[in-house]
């Protein structure tokens, strides 16, 4: 199998079985997010993990080792249609050269990991509307000279 075969496998899976990715996340005892992101294919699954989830959802010989594989980070470059994730482009958009002054006022000259990296996706009840809490927590990295 490769990861696209997986990643198809993994979702359809979730969807019979009546599973949330929270869930899932539970029973491999990780992150939700984090996850969530390596059963869609942007991060590379340790052995254990990847085990756990192949037997937790059945999956078929190969999977395991299609889950480990280093993916290739990619995306598409245009605009998103997705309506919730083009609000997260307009936020960078917005917000983008905002974010870089602050940081960058605040650490110095530099950049937050997302590599050494973490986010949490939260639910603030409120009665004049639910809130999306995005916590992104990522190592800054500031640039060396010499």
């Amino acid at each position: 199998m490769n990861k696209a075969e997986v990643v198809e496998t993994i979702v359809l899976t979730k969807k019979a079985k009546g599973l949330s990715w929270e869930g899932i996340a539970d029973k491999l005892g990780m992150g939700t997010v984090w996850v969530t992101s390596a059963c869609l294919g942007m991060n590379s699954m340790p052995a254990e993990p990847a085990a756990k989830l192949c037997q937790l959802l059945d999956l078929p010989e190969g999977a395991q080792a299609a889950l480990m594989e280093y993916p290739t980070k990619t995306w598409e470059k245009d605009v998103p249609q997705d309506p919730l994730i083009y609000r997260l482009y307009e936020v960078v958009g917005v917000y983008g050269d905002t974010l870089k002054e602050v940081i960058q006022e605040k650490f110095g000259d530099g950049i937050m990991s997302a590599i050494d990296f973490s986010m949490d996706v939260d639910k603030q009840e409120d009665p004049k509307g639910d809130r999306v809490v995005l916590t992104l927590n990522g190592k800054f990295l500031p640039y060396k000279a010499w």
